[in-house]
């Protein structure tokens, strides 16, 4: 069973893979996600600063607003959809 490399949950039949470092920056690596997981991470860092960050998780997690999210994800089920906002 895959876990979500963002959040940790159990991944149902959605699947989204993410570069670490963004392809645009020549990165390779690519970790499995939920696709609302995917979309907050896109929507809070752009591929500059996942660049910058060189693909560590950590960085991510020390985010507020990531962490906000991550608490509100957690008792969701693996296929949970909701749209997803961008940062105003």
């Amino acid at each position: 069973m895959l876990k979500c490399w963002l959040c940790g949950r159990a991944i149902g039949t959605r699947l989204q893979w993410h570069h670490t470092i963004p392809k645009a920056k020549r990165g390779t690596v690519t970790v499995p996600l939920h696709p609302i997981c995917h979309r907050t991470i896109h929507i809070h860092f752009t591929n500059a600063q996942l660049a910058r960050i060189k693909g560590a998780r950590e960085p991510l997690l020390e985010n507020t607003d990531i962490q906000r999210f991550l608490h509100w994800i957690a008792d969701k089920p693996p296929d949970f959809h909701a749209p997803t906002r961008r940062k105003r």
